[in-house]
């Protein structure tokens, strides 16, 4: 046998890193790596997009009048280690985290990320990010789920969540990562 073919496949799992993440091809898909691992999903829905550009005009419009920091939407990276990269729907990132901002992406943890639930991310969302949100140190983290018409809010303990408001249709939401801030949750779905 030649020398030139005497090539082996590493053992062990593959586990992709950011660089890997930046070859991947443009082919609007969502790609994420999530502990290693590649996540890809379609581009939202019309309804998801909907209910992300009205909760980021509630939101961009609270922060901005108040002088609170930054609004972001996605698609944007947001690196929480060399193997966790994600693109979460919306991430509000407060003036004393602003030096995790730089030019390639969010490189760190967010104050709040926002995740619109859909079919293909429902237990994603839930389980796999919720855990590594929680554990690169995501303070705040809110889960909308639009068939149900809910929004979740959850605050960091620890390496976990717990929810702190449930607010659905007719209740009127606020926050703590927000003072001041209140709308009704059915502004989001009309």
């Amino acid at each position: 046998m030649s020398s030139s073919l005497s090539q082996s496949i590493p053992p062990g799992k593959i586990v992709l890193t950011y660089d890997d993440y930046c070859e991947l091809p443009n082919d609007r898909n969502r790609h994420e790596i999530l502990d290693g691992d590649l996540s890809v999903t379609p581009a939202p829905r019309v309804n998801h997009q909907r209910i992300s550009r009205r909760l980021l005009r509630f939101l961009d419009d609270h922060v901005v009048a108040n002088n609170l920091g930054e609004i972001f939407a996605a698609p944007i990276d947001v690196i929480l280690a060399p193997t966790t990269v994600v693109q979460p729907d919306l991430i509000f990132i407060a003036h004393d985290r602003a030096p995790i901002i730089t030019e390639r992406a969010i490189e760190g943890a967010p104050t709040l990320v926002v995740e619109i639930l859909s079919p293909t991310t429902q237990q994603t969302d839930r389980v796999t990010k919720a855990q590594l949100y929680a554990r690169y140190g995501v303070p705040h983290y809110w889960l909308i789920d639009p068939d149900q018409h809910v929004l979740e809010a959850y605050e960091r303990s620890g390496e976990r969540y717990n929810l702190v408001t449930k607010a659905q249709d007719a209740d009127v939401f606020t926050s703590s990562v927000f003072p001041g801030l209140s709308f009704q949750i059915s502004d989001l779905w009309a």
